[in-house]
């Protein structure tokens, strides 16, 4: 059985006063003019993941102007033991809260039970050219979506490496500094590995489809977490060679006002496999052709690794490929067995879909189906 949200409900979200869908197995193409809120739909079903979402927005930010209501997002997913009723909201703290099937969660994490989510975006185009914290934000919602407690990690070690940050300039104490360092060594060592193993299986399936000409292939590295190249694989090895590096630079990162070495300064390289090309210097086109083929094949990993095939939002997508392109989008979305939303200014663009799709008109904050 595909999995697949039959109902959607958003209250007091970004320009929703209040918006429901109900939906069948099949995508869900949202069409109407720009600012009518179709990315905004999108943002919303990404929240029902880990992390802050496609915009990587404070939830504060997520809550219609003017309205007293606290934003909330609903959803029922189906599978095959049924359907789970999943809904997140804004919280007294500024964070949210996590319900499923009527009742708390015990995490925020507790929600990729039910569903995984990936997405695409227009503003993630000059991924490739772009800086290489961009690079890290896409590779850590990959894992994220591999691995549901990678994203509380990646914040836990950017808050403790502030702290340290504030210690160094302040001329704090050494004790201080020695817990804080081993508390970011051991998030530091399970992020830098889960980035690594991620990419390694990865890899390896990208391998097996090389010869598959509708997107082209990507190779796939991650840059020394240090500058001699020296890495222990094991957790604990990892570990403390972080712990002494932070030791021993911090004089270079007090001087500095940063900590300048860590998996927080790692990059992603992506080389067009095909034409042994840095993805940077690939054209615009062959850049986003390389991002939809490598989203396309992390959804299967996920879907071999987790039994769960993550629901794909492809924002803005359809414009900017061929016709030839588009009908290749359409057939391996199909093949992936999940419900994908994808959106549109023109519904011309994606009518090789025909009625494999269920087409909801969006304007002005609401939604109607056909």
């Amino acid at each position: 059985m595909t999995r697949y949200l039959s109902r959607l409900r958003l209250t007091a979200f970004r320009n929703y006063t209040a918006a429901a869908l109900d939906l069948d197995a099949r995508h869900v193409v949202l069409t109407g003019p720009n600012g009518a809120g179709k990315t905004n739909l999108l943002e919303a079903i990404s929240v029902l993941s880990p992390g802050r979402g496609l915009r990587g927005a404070s939830f504060e930010t997520l809550q219609a102007h003017g309205s007293d209501i606290g934003w909330a997002v609903a959803a029922t997913v189906e599978t095959d033991n049924g359907p789970a009723d999943i809904g997140t909201g804004a919280s007294p703290d500024g964070g949210r809260r996590v319900r499923i099937n009527g009742a708390n969660a015990r995490s925020i994490e507790a929600m990729s039970d039910y569903l995984r989510v990936l997405w695409l975006t227009p503003a993630m185009d000059g991924l490739f050219s772009g800086p290489a914290g961009d690079r890290r934000r896409f590779l850590d919602r990959l894992v994220t979506t591999l691995i549901p407690s990678h994203s509380a990690s990646v914040g836990d070690y950017e808050k403790a490496m502030r702290q340290r940050n504030r210690l160094l300039e302040d001329n704090g104490d050494a004790a201080w500094l020695d817990a804080i360092e081993a508390q970011m060594a051991e998030l530091g060592a399970s992020i830098h590995l889960a980035r690594m193993d991620s990419l390694t299986h990865l890899q390896a399936l990208i391998e097996q489809s090389l010869d598959d000409e509708s997107f082209p292939a990507a190779h796939l590295a991650l840059t020394p977490l240090f500058e001699d190249g020296a890495e222990p694989a094991s957790s604990a090895g990892l570990e403390t060679a972080l712990t002494a590096r932070w030791r021993a630079a911090r004089g270079l990162d007090r001087a500095a006002g940063r900590t300048i070495s860590g998996p927080h300064r790692v990059d992603l390289e992506v080389t067009y496999a095909q034409k042994a090309m840095p993805a940077a210097l690939g054209s615009t086109g062959e850049q986003k052709a390389l991002l939809i083929g490598l989203i396309l094949a992390h959804a299967r990993l996920v879907k071999l690794r987790t039994s769960i095939t993550p629901f794909l939002l492809l924002d803005e997508i359809a414009a900017h490929l061929d016709p030839d392109r588009r009908r290749a989008l359409f057939s391996a979305l199909d093949g992936l067995g999940t419900q994908c939303f994808l959106t549109g200014t023109d519904r011309l663009l994606f009518e090789a879909l025909g009625n494999r799709a269920q087409m909801v008109t969006v304007r002005d904050g609401r939604v109607s189906k056909g």
